[in-house]
């Protein structure tokens, strides 16, 4: 085992289907529930309606959620400099959070943002190595670059079977988001 029982355990969500965020803020609640702290840092999210946003208020101190992404959707084919310099911040603030131990620290649409070039591979593994042991790490995103799925302890891939969307039923308020 040598160096691996000495790092933060990493949990890797991926794949095409639904539930990626919801788990990750599942973990969050049980954490919580337990009295100990989960951030939460959104890459390409800056959306302060969705319900995981506006909770915040409700769970501090111990629940903390931080969004590094613009209120419109990233056109993930060709994605502008803004993006990147909000996921480059993102990362970064990662980095300060991680130095403060929290208990779980997700990092959502990390993944997503990696893969389209917001992000380097080589920067989040970087970080990865540097975040303090006490803390496991949430990665949730499409997409997910091999190398971040070598470096997790868990990795889970959800697969979509059917989904309302395709029969064009709209999202919902509180479920969906």
């Amino acid at each position: 085992m040598g160096n691996e029982s000495k790092r933060a355990r990493i949990y890797l969500y991926t794949g095409e289907g639904e539930g990626k965020t919801m788990n990750a803020l599942g973990l969050a609640l049980r954490t919580i529930g337990h009295g100990k702290k989960a951030v939460i840092i959104q890459f390409m999210k800056g959306r302060k309606w969705i319900g995981e946003y506006k909770i915040m208020e409700r769970l501090k101190p111990d629940y903390e959620i931080y969004q590094f992404g613009r209120e419109e959707w990233v056109t993930l084919s060709n994605p502008g400099l803004e993006d990147k310099e909000l996921a480059e911040k993102g990362l970064d603030f990662a980095g300060e959070i991680s130095k403060k131990r929290p208990e779980l620290l997700v990092l959502d649409e990390i993944n997503l943002a990696t893969a389209i070039g917001l992000l380097r591979v080589e920067d989040v593994l970087n970080f990865l190595d540097s975040v303090p042991e006490e803390t496991t790490v949430v990665m949730t995103g499409r997409r997910a670059p091999k190398e971040f799925i070598e470096r997790a302890d868990l990795v889970t891939v959800m697969q979509m079977v059917k989904h309302p969307y395709q029969k064009g039923i709209p999202a919902r308020e509180g479920i969906e988001f």
